[in-house]
């Protein structure tokens, strides 16, 4: 199930209903203490989120992606990349919820997270996937301000 769930709608604030509690419980769970930045960067919870970043479940990915997060030395790089895609998330869902300005001041901290990360190692793989989000963004901030 946790690799292939797809939720039945993308929960926006204000406009569609939330999840039942604990729908993405079984794909956080995948983010398992003790991991290392490399096992993080494969556990479900991380893959996933990604995905449903490009897919345009913005609330829902940053649910998947915290305990990723929380999980990751800190300081370090890997914790930045991760944060980053989670402030990048919260910046598409405050576009959508037609909140350009806070999407903007998200996305200069997302810009800031991710050039402190500078492509770690464990997540190298996704570090285009975050640059194409990136422009993704400024792109649609571009069109409503």
């Amino acid at each position: 199930m946790t690799q292939d769930f797809w939720p039945t709608h993308a929960y926006v604030p204000g406009r569609t209903a939330r999840h039942p509690e604990g729908v993405f419980d079984p794909i956080r769970e995948t983010a398992k203490g003790g991991s290392t930045p490399e096992q993080l960067a494969q556990c479900a919870a991380f893959q996933l989120g990604l995905r449903y970043i490009h897919k345009g479940f913005f609330w829902e990915a940053h649910e998947l992606l915290e305990p990723v997060w929380m999980l990751l030395p800190k300081p370090s790089c890997e914790r930045a990349f991760v944060q980053g895609l989670i402030q990048l998330a919260n910046g598409f869902l405050k576009l959508e919820m037609g909140r350009p300005k806070a999407a903007q001041r998200l996305l200069v901290i997302s810009q800031d997270l991710l050039r402190q990360a500078e492509r770690p190692p464990a997540f190298a793989d996704q570090s285009q996937d975050a640059d194409s989000l990136l422009a993704d963004l400024t792109a649609r901030l571009m069109g409503v301000l």
